[in-house]
């Protein structure tokens, strides 16, 4: 294996020097210059690896005016199992072969992230950015539209202007989701919903009430907890509820943890799933293949949406229209939903 001297940094004039190739060369092959013949390309890539080489960004920077960075406004928040390995996962696949790094900056609340999003743009600390949770109003995607700033979210917004985003039809997750329950027998309906400032908990509401308008169903609110509380207190409530007159016999469950701490409870007072109480859920994790008895659920790709959302942010850099940058993850019916 090739090592760089000691004590040295390699260079693009170490990589064009062991390869007999100029340093216009070598810097046209490791920016992925197109009119560089891809074996060169490769060659020239596989000996910047065995060298160690890694690029000056403050040069780059100086050089370009861009970062080669991708900022990830990452959420810290448990209503999605491993939301966040899937999604840098999802951002990896799409990235490995380009120039751009990822740098991930968690977040804990709505004002830190719109903090975080103006930090990156007022310091050109990124050439694009990443975010999620999305709300219809969102501040941090309108001062990103209005600073002309090139970014991809996870969710969408009701703001008049198109931006780029990948999200999942949640409003379908829910109108399917009552009519299994209905055709399963349920007659009384409860779905928890995320908190109400998000995007997401408006779609998941409207897919809920038009079908419940739709099928007669009777149905109710749960309001002491949501999608986001510890599923301590969502086990709590459920055991509540359960404990008093008439309750649900039909849970629409958005989420993984939300569901296990359901299905737990339950299981303390002694009620069946399937039996004494039907249940649908959204996972992300995979983990309700191998829940007994079996749950009916419905699988959001996390992966493949931060795959997606990476590919559309080199887009969107490379000058693609944000109109043109827009996909809904839909789901497929099942023969219950015909």
């Amino acid at each position: 294996m090739l090592k760089p001297p000691k004590n040295r940094r390699p260079t693009q004039r170490s990589i064009a020097q062991k390869l007999g190739l100029s340093v216009a060369t070598v810097s046209r092959a490791l920016s992925g210059d197109p009119l560089i013949a891809l074996e060169t390309r490769k060659l020239v890539a596989d000996t910047a690896n065995a060298l160690g080489y890694v690029p000056d960004r403050a040069a780059q920077r100086l050089r370009t005016g861009r970062t080669n960075v991708i900022s990830l406004v990452l959420p810290a928040h448990e209503e999605i199992l491993g939301f966040g390995n899937s999604l840098v996962r999802g951002i990896f696949t799409a990235l490995g072969h380009s120039h751009y790094h990822l740098v991930v900056m968690p977040t804990f609340d709505t004002e830190a992230a719109d903090a975080t999003v103006r930090r990156i743009v007022q310091n050109g600390l990124a050439d694009g950015i990443l975010l999620s949770r999305t709300e219809p109003n969102d501040i941090r995607i309108r001062y990103l539209i209005e600073n002309d700033f090139p970014f991809v979210s996870h969710g969408r917004t009701e703001l008049a202007t198109p931006h780029p985003f990948v999200d999942f039809d949640n409003y379908g997750f829910a109108y399917q989701s009552v009519h299994r329950l209905v055709a399963a027998g349920a007659d009384k309906l409860m779905i928890l919903l995320p908190q109400e400032h998000l995007t997401f908990h408006h779609h998941l509401k409207q897919g809920f009430m038009a079908a419940v308008r739709e099928t007669g169903v009777s149905y109710e609110n749960i309001s002491s907890v949501n999608l986001d509380s510890p599923p301590e207190d969502i086990a709590a409530a459920i055991k509540t509820r359960f404990a008093e007159s008439a309750p649900p016999d039909g849970l629409i469950l958005p989420g993984d943890t939300s569901a296990l701490a359901t299905l737990a409870a339950l299981d303390d007072i002694g009620l069946k799933p399937g039996k004494d109480v039907f249940i649908t859920t959204k996972q992300t994790s995979g983990a309700f293949d191998f829940v007994r008895p079996k749950i009916p659920s419905v699988f959001e790709d996390i992966a493949a949406a931060g795959e997606l959302m990476a590919a559309y942010l080199v887009q969107r850099l490379e000058g693609a229209k944000a109109e043109d940058l827009q996909f809904v993850q839909t789901i497929e019916k099942g023969p219950q939903d015909e």
